[in-house]
This record gives structure tokens, sequence and C-alpha cells, in this order.
């Protein structure tokens, strides 16, 4: 129903603090050196195209409509409350996946970068 709304407001999120570091780096000339930061642009690609994808979904199945309120279960208050319960669980539960997964990557490819003569196979 709207569990996509809770990953789309973290990428709403995450998208302005990626363009708050690269205004900030470009105004001192400093290349931003935090890992999660230099990767920010991955977690936001992932976000929006889980999002959009959940939405289209949404969209496809008719919890969707073109005109107000847009969600299909906010017309009813009984429907509210299982919308809701549905974006705390599945939602929240979504969004702290795609974060996670992001996490462990973002510092995977910092540790294959940290010493880039040896190759993959060395290191395992």
């Amino acid at each position: 129903m709207a569990c996509f709304l809770v990953p789309a407001a973290e990428a709403v999120v995450t998208t302005v603090v990626k363009k708050a570091a690269d205004k900030k780096a470009e105004k001192t000339g400093k290349e931003v050196s935090n890992m999660f930061l230099e990767r920010l642009g991955t977690l936001n690609t992932m976000l929006w195209g889980g999002s959009g994808l959940l939405a289209f979904e949404h969209i496809w199945h008719g919890e969707i409509t073109p005109f107000f309120p847009f969600l299909t279960n906010a017309t009813d208050p009984a429907n509210a409350y299982e919308m809701i319960l549905e974006m705390s669980t599945a939602g929240v539960g979504m969004a702290v996946l795609v974060t996670g997964v992001w996490a462990v990557m973002a510092a995977a490819a910092k540790f294959l970068e940290k010493d880039s003569s040896l190759t993959l196979k060395d290191r395992l």
C-alpha cells in the first residue's frame, strides 16, 4: 500500500546530504574523505530505484490512484491504520535492509581499495 514511502523518504534525505557534502567539498576544495559519503550516490540509486519500482507495482495493482488522496487505503480511517502498520513494518524493514547492504558494500569496497597492490585472490 504505502511501504515504498519510507525508502523514498530516506532517499530524499540522503540526496540532500549528498548535495550538501558535494557543495561543501566544492567550496573548500577538499575531497570528501568519509567512506560512506563517498559512496552515498550508490545508496541514493538503490533507494530511488527500489522506491520507484515499488510505486510502479502499487500503481499496477490499483493501490495508488491519480486523484486525491492518491493512496486507496487513505480514504477509509479503518484502513489507514493498516497502511501505517505496513509502512512501519515492511517499509522500515526494506529501508534498513537496503541501507545495511549498502554499508557492507561500502566497507568491503574500502577494504579492497586499501592495498591496491594485492589482487583479490591474495586478499582472500
